[in-house]
Order: structure tokens, then sequence, then C-alpha cells
């Protein structure tokens, strides 16, 4: 089957042409392919055959898994039986309309990258598909590789946020080294169940060397991360803050033990019997 269609290009109306075949799509351009290792999942709802095709062809060619509906209920329906990486609609269609598709999946789904592509181009249509939750707006006629590339970015975008989220959560969790229990969402600190009282700068290296229990942790690093100072400028700026540290540490349990790695930084460990020296 053949499929024609007008796109955009550079201000000016093209013919855009593909052939598909019902088992083997194949496209006229010459797309990479895409390297998923988990397809992501897109849907599309248009009620114009060879608009869904044309979209569905190029998506798929990046590697996306892509189902596409003729209205946007057949979509909610599918929707609330799987979820999608990705939602792609067009506003006027049978049934319920775009827009209030589009707001009936934000409404559940916050996070969930949505792009309207529809022929109504007035500032106010597009104000007003942004305002009900749409991430992106696209005018008909479009290039379908700009649809592409816009996907792209939403999904990236996605994509560092999560693993933006994952990684604050994991810093916000309860930290245990020993005897000593830190938790850096409150912020407060634990020895044996009694708090020690930190200042702010005391918390944020505790807390640094509690990551990375067991390991040496560089002067430089800390000076960046937990401080925000310059390597350059002050290479022992931590030494009076160890030693208040340590003593903090001792008075509650004498094995958790902030060691000097000579020529390097600091390590926090849990030694028995032992007292916190290299002072």
């Amino acid at each position: 089957m053949r499929i024609a269609n007008q796109a955009q290009f550079c201000g000016k109306i093209v013919a855009v042409s593909i052939s598909i075949d019902e088992k083997f799509p194949q496209i006229a351009y010459n797309i990479p392919k895409a390297r998923f290792t988990m397809p992501q999942t897109i849907y599309i709802a248009d009620d114009e055959e060879n608009i869904r095709a044309l979209m569905k062809a190029f998506l798929s060619r990046e590697g996306y898994e892509v189902e596409v509906f003729s209205d946007g209920d057949a979509l909610l329906r599918a929707f609330e039986a799987k979820k999608a990486d990705l939602v792609v609609l067009d506003i006027m269609m049978p049934g319920t309309d775009g827009l209030s598709v589009c707001s009936a999946l934000r409404a559940t789904s916050p996070n969930l990258p949505i792009i309207i592509v529809s022929a109504k181009d007035s500032p106010l249509d597009r104000v007003a598909g942004l305002t009900l939750g749409s991430d992106d707006y696209m005018a008909k006629p479009f290039l379908p590789l700009e649809l592409v590339a816009r996907v792209k970015a939403l999904l990236r975008r996605v994509s560092a946020q999560t693993e933006q989220n994952a990684q604050k959560a994991e810093s916000q969790k309860e930290i245990k080294v020993g005897s000593l229990s830190i938790f850096p969402l409150v912020p407060r600190a634990l020895v044996k169940g009694e708090e020690i009282h930190l200042t702010s700068a005391e918390f944020s290296f505790l807390s640094h060397l509690a990551r990375n229990a067991g390991k040496a942790v560089s002067r430089k690093e800390l000076l960046h991360e937990v401080w925000q100072i310059d390597w350059e400028s002050d290479t022992r700026a931590t030494d009076d803050l160890v030693k208040r540290l340590r003593k903090k540490l001792r008075e509650k349990d004498e094995n958790l033990k902030i060691e000097t790695v000579w020529g390097f930084g600091f390590r926090l460990e849990v030694v028995a019997g032992e007292k916190a020296n290299g002072e």
C-alpha cells in the first residue's frame, strides 16, 4: 500500500510518500534504526488514516512500539489497560476531542509526554493545548522527521528527569554506618540512637563520607561537592571541622573513625576496639 501526504519543510509544502507493506514497512527515507533494548510505547490518536499510518511508519522505524487509534476514546481505554511512554493526539476527532483526552491523561499521569498535532494553528489553539497539559503542539501539515525529533527530545527529557528523581530519592534515604544513622531529608544524625548536634557544614561533610563509607574521599571532592570551595584556594579548609567531628563521634562511639588518608583526603570506617586517630 502506498500513502502520500503533504508536509511543511523550510516554509514550503512538499510531498511525502512512503510505501507500506502490512508485514514489513519500508520507508523511502534512509533513517538509521534505533538501538532500544526495550522498545518504548507510543499511542497515536488521529481520525485520518493516512496521517496515522505516516506517523506510525516513521516512529516504528526508530524502534518505538506504536499503537494507533481512530478516536480518543479508544486511546483512553487502551491507556487504562496498558500505559504508554508518550501520546500523540489530534484535536478534532469523533467522540471525545483531543483536548479533553489530553486533560484526562494529564489528570492520571502528570509526567506523561503528550504531543498535540492539529490543523488548528491559531495562537489561542496552541495556548489551549499547552494549558490543558500537552508538552508540545505541532500544526498540520508537518514534516514527519520533525515529529520524530520532537518525540526523541521529549523522551530524553523525561528519562533525565526520572534518573534525577531516582538519585534524589536515593540520596534522601537513611544512611547507616555501624551505629551511625543519618537522615538527609530531616536533617538529623544519630549514634546508638542518640542525636549528635552538627552544624550544616558538619552534617554535609559527614553525610558525604557516610555515603562513601570505607572509601577514601579526596579533599578536592569534599571542597567542591560539599562546600563548592575552589580546590586551589584552600586545601586544608576541612581540618578544623574534621577535628570537631572526630570529637563528637568519639563521645558517642569510639569505633566510628574518620581516618586521614595522607596526601589525599579522609575515610569513614567502623573499627572495633580502636579509637579514632590521625588527629
